[in-house]
């Protein structure tokens, strides 16, 4: 892969400034204060919250402690999307710092997985990696690592620590010199404006007459409604990591450079804001 270090520093130490409020109706001992974080664009709800988890317990009566769930805006986050993706889709053009409520009662079980320990997060994202690499790499590279190599990518990922993440990582981004980029594009296109959870197929970093695809290639062929035609007025935005690419930009840089650490490109197509 190309040697863009300070991308992917930048992409990694991505943070989101956050106000976690309990929610109104939850039955309280005393009234609870806010807590504020700054929240990892690139991991998950439930892997980065222990202390806001803690910090509203406090005042809960303990009867009234079930499993904690966030929502923004009558919208249950789903804890398994990453951070700066679930942001992008839901919350891109409002002031900051983002505004999410914390509930402890009233699962919404036909929105929300349930995640009662760090090991759910993990097989999740140790099963988008084998994704990934299955599309990139027909498993071979994610096959040949031994079990704590595994461990390293999650623990890099649990715990912050970059270095630890890429020394491994690394290894996922590579392909052999002879070809030009992956097998294929892992990635996921997300519609904040339909009921369908994403959009995925198989596309070619590479057309078939050798020249690299590019991002507008991508969004053309499997999601046309993000493209504005030339006469017309852009309607949309196209987000990944909180900026607008520009379309001309090869997917197969985007995919070595901005893919979240479970290795997908998370793309957000949301409404362009009016204002």
């Amino acid at each position: 892969m190309t040697d863009d270090k300070d991308v992917l520093r930048d992409v990694w130490f991505g943070r989101i400034p956050t106000c976690f409020t309990l929610y109104q109706d939850e039955i309280t001992e005393r009234e609870a204060e806010p807590y504020y974080l700054l929240l990892p664009r690139i991991s998950y709800l439930t892997l980065v919250t222990d202390k806001v988890k803690k910090h509203f317990q406090k005042v809960m009566r303990q009867e009234e402690v079930t499993e904690i769930w966030f929502e923004y805006e009558g919208t249950p986050l789903k804890w398994h999307y990453p951070i700066g993706l679930l942001f992008d889709l839901h919350a891109s053009n409002t002031a900051l710092p983002w505004s999410i409520t914390v509930h402890f009662k009233n699962f919404p079980e036909k929105d929300l997985l349930h995640c009662h320990s760090k090991d759910v997060i993990e097989a999740h994202f140790m099963a988008c990696i084998k994704e990934a690499d299955a599309l990139k790499h027909k498993s071979q590279v994610i096959n040949e690592m031994q079990k704590k190599d595994h461990k390293q990518l999650w623990m890099g990922l649990q715990n912050d620590k970059f270095e630890q993440f890429w020394a491994i990582n690394r290894k996922l981004m590579e392909y052999p010199p002879e070809d030009s980029g992956f097998r294929y594009i892992p990635f996921r296109i997300y519609q904040a404006t339909t009921e369908r959870p994403f959009i995925q197929k198989l596309f070619r970093p590479i057309a078939a007459g050798g020249q690299l695809h590019t991002l507008g290639d991508l969004l053309k062929d499997v999601c046309p409604s993000a493209i504005t035609p030339e006469d017309g007025e852009k309607k949309t935005q196209v987000m990944i990591h909180g900026i607008e690419p520009m379309l001309e930009t090869p997917i197969q840089w985007l995919s070595e450079h901005m893919s979240y650490p479970d290795n997908f490109l998370h793309i957000s197509i949301i409404p362009r804001p009016t204002d």
